[in-house]
């Protein structure tokens, strides 16, 4: 990993370099420098090992512990503030082909904003979600054969145990038989899929109610338990996300972008991204020129 420094020696950003014709990107860091908000189109994952290490998310500070895991999700707007001394395990995965997969949607709403992971928060997986990592970060360094779908393979995992953790939550659909909260998920998982790859189409809440065999009122209480998010929420979170991706480059204009996610009015979109970013579309653009991601070497 490179590092951009100015001059003044006040916080800087990372310049992140993959590996030729990788996707994955780990860096053991031990430098006491700090990083003004970014934002990357790949998932950052933190785990410091040696110190703590502070971090700015969505102006929500985490002060991570020792062995203690941040998941960032792409997209989000972070800054990085280092102790003098210590070291950490900072990584960065592209998962754009994850996307693919029958369900990933119904785990992108998981990470939809950052995840922190502690023995307190979840003790059920969070030991074996740390074990994996460090796996990843040994797999990476040694760079053996089919490293990279090693990788993946464990990120996979991960993702699933997050799910499934969320699923056996006593609170979700707390007064539910078994059998009838499997089937309300099943149904769900269905809607958040057909969101996922026709967001930039006219979605409405009569329609994805219809869908799941529910109507609107019910649709509406399991989906906003189950999300997090109301529908209208989770639509335009589906369609920001999707509009984060064009603003990575310079081939589109910020209103060809918001019209090709799906927003009919730059008005429109331009008051929803405020709301989620904190900041205008364009810049939101402007920072991730700054972070300079995705150059190969």
């Amino acid at each position: 990993m490179n590092i951009n420094q100015n001059s003044s020696q006040e916080p800087t950003h990372e310049t992140i370099a993959f590996r030729e014709n990788s996707t994955v990107l780990i860096w053991k860091n031990s430098q006491n420098i700090s990083y003004r908000p970014h934002w990357h189109t790949v998932m950052e994952v933190i785990i410091p090992l040696e110190n703590y290490y502070d971090v700015l998310v969505h102006e929500k500070n985490y002060h991570l512990l020792p062995y203690e895991i941040l998941i960032i999700p792409p997209g989000e707007i972070h800054s990085l503030h280092a102790p003098d001394t210590g070291i950490r395990n900072i990584y960065l995965i592209d998962l754009s082909f994850l996307t693919k997969i029958k369900g990933f949607a119904s785990i992108q709403s998981l990470i939809s904003q950052a995840v922190y992971l502690t023995q307190r928060s979840h003790p059920k997986i969070y030991k074996s979600i740390l074990n994996q990592f460090l796996d990843i970060a040994t797999e990476y360094f040694h760079d053996k054969e089919y490293c990279e779908i090693t990788i993946y393979s464990m990120v996979l995992k991960i993702f699933s145990e997050l799910g499934y953790c969320r699923t056996q939550d006593s609170d979700l659909f707390a007064h539910c038989r078994t059998d009838k909260k499997k089937e309300y998920i099943q149904k769900l998982n269905i809607v958040l899929d057909f969101i996922d790859i026709n967001y930039a189409e006219d979605i409405s809440l009569d329609k994805m109610a219809d869908m799941a065999g529910f109507s609107k009122y019910h649709f509406s209480r399991l989906f906003t338990q189950y999300t997090g998010h109301t529908f209208c929420d989770y639509l335009n979170l589906r369609r920001i996300r999707a509009a984060e991706i064009l603003l990575s480059g310079d081939e589109l204009t910020v209103t060809e972008a918001a019209m090709q996610s799906g927003f009919s009015s730059i008005a429109t979109f331009n008051r929803v991204f405020k709301s989620l970013k904190n900041c205008s579309p364009t810049e939101y653009r402007n920072l991730n020129k700054l972070s300079s991601v995705y150059k190969n070497q």
